[in-house]
Order: C-alpha cells, then structure tokens, then sequence
C-alpha cells in the first residue's frame, strides 16, 4: 500500500477520531450543565421522596448524537427518579450511604487524569496515595505495620481476598475441604457464603452458633462447638464475627472471638464493612478485639459515606496474600524489581482498577476526620430518637441496637405479620422515606438503618409523619 494512500486515509480518519477531543469551550458548558445538575439534586433531596416505583423506559444506545443537556434530563427521568434516591437523607432502608461531593470530585479528578494505580512502576504517587490509605486504616484498627491491606470494590470482594488468605494459610484443599469446618452467626452477610463458594470451598462444614438476645454470637457456645468438631477429628479453620451486622446492627464479642481463635490456631476474620467507622466514636469499647483479627474488611462507602465501589480489607499475613493473588508476566517485567506489596495489583483479583483511593485521601485532606467522626455519632443518636418516637406511638421494638441499624413493628391484635407486610407496602406506595423489612425469629420486621451523612432530625421526623400515615390507613 502507497504511503500517499495511507496518509489520506490517516487525515480522513482523524477528523472524526478527534472529536472525543473535545474543545475548551465545549468542556466549560459541560462542566457548567454538570454543575447545574448537581445543585438542583442536591437542593431537592430534602423534599423529593426517597423511593419511587417508576421503571425506566428503554435506555438503549442510539447510532445518533444527543446532546449532553439532553443526556443529563434522560439521566435525572430515567435513573434518579426511579427506585431509590440513595443520595437522600431520607434513606433510611439499606446501610450504606449517600456520596459526599468531595468524593466526586476525586472521582473526576481520578477519571480524567486515568493514573495507573494497581502498579507503582506505572504510577508511583496513584500506588503511594492508596498505601497512606492503607495505612490510615491500620492505625484507627491498631493493625500492625506489617500487615497489607487493599482497596476492593466493597464488602464482597474484600471477602474474598480474606477468606482466599485464610484457606491458603491453612492449607484448605483437596482432601482436606469436607472436614475443614467454618464458624459463624446467622447473622452473617450472604457474601460470606458466596466467598467460601466462589473460592472452592462450598464443601466446608458450616457452624452457625447460637446468638444471645442481642443477636451476638455467644463465646461459650463457640468453644464447646469447635471442641466438640475436634474431638471428633474434624479441621476447624476459620471463624467470622461481624462488627455491625446488616440486620441488627449487632457487634459480636469480637475479644472472646480473638482468644477462641488464637488458643485453636484458628483464622479470625472480621466483617467490619458496616460498623467498622464506629469505632472512631462512644462506642470505640465494642471493638475491643477487633486488632486481633487475622483479616479485616470495612466499607468507607458506608461509614465514610463514599460513592459505591469503596471497600476495603486488609490481613496480617502478607506471606498468604502475595500465595494467593502475585503473579509474574513477561509484558510486567520492568515492573518485577519493585518491593512486591507497594504494587495494589500484587495482592487483589484486581490489575486494572479504579483509582479508588483519591475518593477517601481527597474528602480527609479538605474536611479532616472530625466531621466523619460527628456525623456517626450522630447517627447513633438519631437512632436512638427514632426508636424513642416508635415505643411512645405503640411499636414493638427489637433490642437496643450496638449501632446505627435496628427493627420494629407493630403489635396488631391478629395476623401480626400480614398486617406489618400491609405497613411496609403502605410505606413503599408512600415513598417519602425509604425503609426496608427483614425476617427476624420467623417474624416480619420493619428495619431503619441509619447511616446517611444528610440524614438529620428532620429526616427522622420525616419518617415518623409518614409511618403515622400510612399506619392509619391499616387502623
């Protein structure tokens, strides 16, 4: 082929290759529309309802252009305004949080600069910025400095890459997975399960101990049951306690755990992913324990109050992590010299991931941590509130909640749980609040959960009107 030829082509291709390039004027009106939007979604959380039941019609992609305008009203018809407003302070039905603004803003800064964070050779400020926030979550967890840790996509692949450690520091294969036996609460979040299956040990033998009347595990069942495993030639490996659990906001006895796990030679793996932040408030003493964890996950996007996608874990035993997640290739080699943990691609499923980092080192840098710390104590006193308001209009509570998370209902005078599933679909039709149920000792529940960074005494009063509605509407 005739270089002229080429070059021709070349220059026709150009022109239309170049306008995802586009102008300095271009960009400011975006920026500007974007800017628009954003503050007339922001002004409106406070009176728009916080669950709607429209579908979205079709949003497939078209050959043609739209304009950005246009693309921003489809955005707010099609996606804000259906399911749920989980930015809105009156979110109160699923734990984690609405997105803070700074964490935004990392984000379009991490998207448009694109740094290469999994591997310090490709970017050493990306890969430096994510180790501080490593480190950062191992001084407020009083994990040791040797301890690794990495930013995952949540609570689920954190998981994973614990419970990978675990079975390989252990030697859980083959042979050895039917009589290898795991322990935990019924309380335990479903990702537990989905980890043990995802990485090979669906076969392992399942405990679930028996909780006390704050839905907690209970130590003294824990021991007889790991004895009783053992004695019968079993191989017990593994326990997972639960700092603030999805239902019920309980925190385990996570120092009993410890020294259960510790005196077995057992792996103790801490779910941290809802209530880990707490620890950075008046309840600090429920966390006794929790820095004697082999592994440890914890959510900023639910108590830091991040975007989605904002997970962490982090694990003592840097020997097993490196076992399950390094991997040497060729087109890396100039990267294979480097001190193997700096890199986040060495120990995570992960090679090309998100700058996840910025979004938590940027909000700490412009606000500090004391605003993070106020606004959950915060929530455990609104928590409080709520649970005051419900018993003085006649509901049943659940126990005195650990945290932030906790459930009630109301004692009708027959069909109990029908007529609190006719409360629940009452609230949903409403959708001012949005609240969620669960299944509690064979019993229908209507849960709050309490975490969103807007979610003030107004929202709760918010909650409390639209409760007194919709209950009236059943009476």
């Amino acid at each position: 082929m005739k270089t002229e030829h080429i070059i021709e082509k070349l220059q026709e291709l150009s022109k239309l290759s170049s306008q995802l390039e586009i102008t300095d004027a271009e960009r400011d009106i975006y920026i500007q529309q974007l800017s628009d939007f954003a503050g007339k979604f922001i002004s409106g959380l406070s009176t728009n309802r916080s669950y709607n039941e429209k579908k979205p019609a079709s949003l497939a992609i078209q050959n043609g252009k739209t304009s950005f305008e246009e693309l921003l009203n489809i955005y707010e018809d099609q996606i804000v305004e259906t399911g749920i407003r989980a930015a809105s302070g009156k979110f109160m039905g699923y734990i984690p949080a609405g997105g803070i603004v700074a964490s935004a803003l990392a984000d379009f800064l991490a998207a448009l600069t694109n740094p290469y964070a999994s591997v310090y050779y490709a970017s050493p400020g990306a890969a430096t910025l994510e180790n501080e926030v490593i480190r950062w979550l191992k001084s407020i967890f009083s994990f040791p400095e040797s301890a690794i840790g990495s930013l995952q996509s949540g609570g689920s692949i954190s998981t994973l890459v614990a419970f990978t450690a675990a079975r390989d520091a252990h030697h859980i294969k083959n042979e050895h997975i039917p009589n290898s036996v795991v322990y935990l609460s019924h309380q335990a979040h479903h990702s537990t399960h989905k980890a043990l299956r995802i990485i090979g040990l669906e076969d392992v033998q399942l405990r679930y101990i028996p909780l006390d009347s704050h839905h907690r595990i209970r130590p003294d069942a824990l021991q007889s049951t790991i004895k009783a495993d053992i004695a019968a030639g079993l191989n017990p490996f593994l326990i997972v306690g639960t700092a603030g659990t999805t239902d019920t906001g309980a925190i385990d006895p996570l120092k009993e755990m410890a020294a259960i796990a510790h005196a077995h030679n057992l792996w103790f793996h801490v779910d941290a992913a809802y209530g880990g932040f707490f620890i950075l408030t008046s309840k600090r003493k429920h966390f006794d324990g929790i820095e004697q964890a082999d592994s440890l996950i914890v959510d900023p996007h639910k108590g830091m109050f991040l975007p989605y996608g904002t997970g962490a874990v982090l694990i003592k035993d840097a020997a097993a992590v490196l076992h399950s997640q390094y991997y040497e290739a060729s087109y890396m080699q100039d990267a294979a010299a480097e001190d193997l943990i700096i890199s986040p691609a060495n120990i995570s499923p992960e090679l090309t991931k998100h700058f996840r980092g910025l979004r938590v080192w940027l909000p700490l840098q412009l606000h500090g941590v004391e605003p993070f710390q106020a606004n959950l104590e915060e929530k455990i006193w609104l928590t409080h509130y709520f649970r005051n308001e419900l018993r003085a209009r006649g509901f049943s509570l659940g126990p005195e909640p650990d945290l932030s998370v906790s459930y009630f209902w109301y004692p009708f005078n027959e069909d109990m749980d029908t007529k609190n599933r006719q409360l629940m679909d009452e609230i949903h039709a409403d959708g001012e609040v949005f609240l969620s149920s669960s299944i509690i000792d064979d019993h229908f529940v209507i849960r709050i959960a309490i975490l969103s960074f807007r979610t003030k005494k107004e929202s709760v009063d918010q909650a409390l009107a639209m409760i007194d509605r919709c209950l009236q509407k059943l009476k």
